[in-house]
């Protein structure tokens, strides 16, 4: 069995320490072949907070795939942001801004959504979507296909239409048609998973909300998701666990299961 543990917008900056305790103890206790910290890394892009969730990352001990998201790009100091815009997340994390997994039973690739010209907006290009398509072919019969983007791919919620990735249909259908089985995301620290419709062969986003962040939402904890696939049956489910105060720990609240085709 493969598994992935999703951890998005954890905020550093912003961070609950508890709740990042907890954290380490979950992926102890699970512990994943891979790790995907599907952006937000910081909460302003500020060297600290890179090296902060650095540290963290670093405790997990765990394969990771780390894509940015608009927060880690900075603000304030414009000139950076002009010139330099992975400055901080390039010194934490490696120059490779779209990093890739390949393992018999996973093939994750990532996608950077974010564009220094948009403080909040996320974007996919043609030459990414079609970039993305030509590895998935290329993916064996064992393998879950897996694409990794910061804001989402699609949204259930009038109110949230505003925050879906710019270029998300060319992106659905191409990706679908070349064979990727989920797309996750993060953004608008809201967990769903939703099956995308009218695409050549199933497809589905898995959002995750905010992991470690005090900017909750209302009534929505913080929370992960956990992927598990069996390739020999081509079954997946997607685990949601939240963090419970009262236990001091993350407890799994919702299992989605998913069957991608062959």
């Amino acid at each position: 069995m493969a598994s992935i543990l999703q951890i998005s917008d954890p905020h550093f900056g912003t961070e609950r320490a508890p709740v990042l305790e907890a954290l380490v103890r979950l992926s102890d206790q699970l512990q994943p072949e891979l790790v995907v910290l599907s952006g937000d890394i910081t909460q302003r892009a500020r060297a600290a907070q890179f090296r902060a969730a650095r540290a963290f990352v670093d405790r997990l001990g765990v394969p990771r795939l780390v894509v940015p998201g608009n927060h880690d790009i900075p603000l304030f100091n414009l000139w950076g942001r002009l010139t330099r815009p992975y400055a901080g997340h390039r010194a934490a994390f490696g120059d490779e801004l779209e990093p890739l997994y390949n393992s018999p039973g996973l093939m994750v690739l990532t996608v950077n959504t974010t564009r220094p010209a948009r403080h909040k907006n996320g974007e996919v290009s043609a030459a990414q979507v079609q970039a993305v398509a030509k590895r998935l072919v290329q993916a064996t019969p064992g393998q879950l296909r897996v694409v990794v983007v910061h804001q989402p791919i699609d949204v259930q919620r009038e109110q949230d239409v505003p925050n879906r990735l710019i270029g998300h249909t060319a992106a659905q259908q191409a990706w679908a048609a070349a064979g990727a089985d989920l797309v996750m995301g993060g953004h608008i620290h809201l967990p769903y998973v939703m099956p995308l419709p009218g695409l050549a062969r199933p497809m589905w986003a898995v959002q995750a909300g905010t992991a470690l962040s005090q900017r909750v939402r209302a009534g929505v904890p913080n929370s992960v998701n956990v992927v598990r696939w069996h390739a020999a049956d081509r079954h997946c489910v997607i685990e949601q666990w939240d963090h419970a105060a009262a236990q001091d720990a993350f407890v799994r609240v919702r299992v989605t299961p998913v069957q991608p085709e062959r």
